[in-house]
C-alpha cells in the first residue's frame, strides 16, 4: 500500500501524461491542488491585471487555502483519476 505521499507523487507524474484537450479549468483546478498540497496556503501577491495567466493560476490556487496538505493531495489524486479515465473513455 502507498503512503498518502508517494500515492501523489505517482498522480503528478501521470498527470503530466493528460491529453491537450484538457480544460483550462480542470489544469488550474490540478495546479491550486498540488500547490496546496506542496506548499501549503498561497504566499505570494497576486500578481498584476496585466499577468492573466499567473493571475488565474494564483487564484486557483488561493480557491483551496482552507484545506490541508492531506485533504489537498487526496483532491489531487481523485481528480487526475477522473481526468485520466474520462480521456480513457474519450479515446476508445
Amino acid at each position: 500500500m502507498l503512503g498518502l505521499q508517494e500515492e501523489f507523487e505517482e498522480y503528478a507524474e501521470k498527470a503530466k501524461t493528460l491529453p491537450e484537450s484538457t480544460t483550462n479549468e480542470d489544469k488550474l483546478i490540478l495546479y491550486g491542488l498540488y500547490k496546496q498540497a506542496t506548499v501549503g496556503p498561497v504566499n505570494t501577491n497576486r500578481p498584476g491585471i496585466f499577468n492573466m495567466r499567473d493571475r488565474a493560476k494564483w487564484d486557483a490556487w488561493k480557491a483551496v487555502e482552507g484545506k490541508s496538505q492531506e485533504e489537498a493531495m487526496n483532491d489531487y489524486i481523485t481528480k487526475v483519476k477522473q481526468l485520466l479515465e474520462a480521456a480513457a473513455a474519450a479515446s476508445a
